[in-house]
C-alpha cells in the first residue's frame, strides 16, 4: 500500500501533504500495461489525485481528474475517495515517443500541451463542483499548481514523479503538494521557497531511501512541522456487479431488448480495473423486467 502523511507548520501557516506512491502507479501499469511513458503519466496524475482526495472532508466525496490534451496519450482520469484511495484510465495505455531534451520520459509529449485540466469535485451535495483550467505545460505537476491558483486562489506548490524500471515496472513514485493558509506571513513564502528548491526530484529521494514523512520535513524545515496524520492508500476500483447492472438498465429498455434478442451474452469490462462482468441473456431478461417497472 502507499503511504501518505499530511502536515502541517506551527504557526499554521504552510500545510505539506506528502506521499509515497509506488504500489498505486505499480498497480495502474499492471492493470492498463502501459508503456513507459503513459506509466509515467498515469501514475503522477493519480498521485496527484490521492493528494488532493485526503483534503476532503467526507471519505465518501470524490475527486475526478479529467486531463485531456492533444497528444497521442488521449484522455487520462483519475478519481480518488476522501481516503486517497484512487483508480484511473487512459485512453491509449501505449505511446512511444522519444525521450524529452534531458534525456527523460516525455510526459507532456504523450499528454500535449494543448487541452485542459478538469477537477470535478462531488461532496454529497446537489450539483458538484467543477473548475476546469488550461493545460500549462502537460507535466501533471504544473497544471495541478495553475489549477489551485486558478480555480481555488490557493498558492500551491505541486512536485510529482514517477520511475520507471527498464522492464516498463515502476522503481518508484511520488509527490507532494504545499500550500500557503490565510495569513501566512512573507518571510514563509521565502522560506518555502528556499527549501523546495533545495531538494532533489521526488524519484530521487525516494530511491535513497527517503519517506514521505521524510519529504514534509524537508519542505517545512523551519517551520517547526507537525504531522497531522499518516495513512494507508491503494489503487481501490469501486466496481461491483451491482452498479454494472444499474448501469445496463440505464441504457434503455429497447436497447437491453435488442441486446437479449441479439446475443446468447454480454459481457462488461470496468475500464479502471480490468474486471469481467458476464450478463447471460436470462440475466438480461430480469434486467429488462426492472428497467419496464421503472416506467
Amino acid at each position: 500500500m502507499a503511504t501518505l502523511v499530511r502536515s502541517i507548520s506551527q504557526n499554521g501557516g504552510v500545510i505539506c501533504t506528502a506521499i509515497d506512491s509506488t504500489d498505486i502507479a505499480a498497480k495502474a501499469e499492471q492493470i492498463h500495461k502501459t508503456s513507459a511513458t503513459v506509466t509515467a503519466a498515469l501514475g503522477r496524475l493519480l498521485t496527484a489525485a490521492s493528494l488532493m482526495g485526503v483534503m476532503l472532508k467526507n471519505e465518501e466525496h470524490s475527486i475526478t481528474l479529467r486531463l485531456q490534451g492533444d497528444g497521442p496519450a488521449g484522455l487520462l482520469i483519475a478519481v480518488t475517495d476522501g481516503l486517497g484511495n484512487v483508480r484511473g484510465d487512459v485512453e491509449n495505455p501505449v505511446v512511444e515517443i522519444p525521450l524529452n531534451g534531458l534525456g527523460k520520459l516525455d510526459v507532456a509529449g504523450a499528454v500535449g500541451r494543448n487541452g485542459s485540466l478538469s477537477v470535478v469535485k462531488d461532496l454529497g451535495l446537489k450539483d458538484p463542483y467543477i473548475g476546469q483550467v488550461p493545460i500549462v505545460s502537460g507535466e501533471i505537476a504544473e497544471d495541478i499548481t495553475h489549477y489551485y491558483a486558478v480555480s481555488e486562489q490557493t498558492p500551491t506548490v505541486c512536485a510529482l514523479g514517477v520511475l520507471v524500471n527498464p522492464d516498463l515496472t515502476v522503481k518508484a513514485a511520488g509527490g507532494f503538494l504545499a500550500q500557503l493558509l490565510p495569513g501566512a506571513a512573507e518571510e514563509d513564502i521565502d522560506r518555502l521557497e528556499q527549501n523546495i528548491g533545495k531538494l532533489s526530484s521526488v524519484t530521487k529521494l525516494l530511491t535513497d531511501g527517503v519517506s514521505a514523512e521524510d519529504i514534509c520535513r524537508m519542505v517545512l524545515e523551519g517551520f517547526e512541522p507537525q504531522i497531522l496524520e499518516t495513512v494507508k492508500t491503494e489503487y481501490r476500483c469501486s466496481c461491483s456487479r451491482q452498479r454494472v447492472e444499474r448501469a445496463l438498465i440505464s441504457i434503455g429498455k429497447e436497447d437491453l431488448r435488442q441486446m437479449m434478442e441479439e446475443e446468447e451474452s454480454v459481457e462488461v469490462n470496468c475500464h479502471f480495473c480490468g474486471k469481467q462482468y458476464r450478463f447471460s441473456r436470462e440475466d438480461l431478461r430480469i434486467l429488462l423486467e426492472k428497467a419496464e417497472k421503472k416506467g
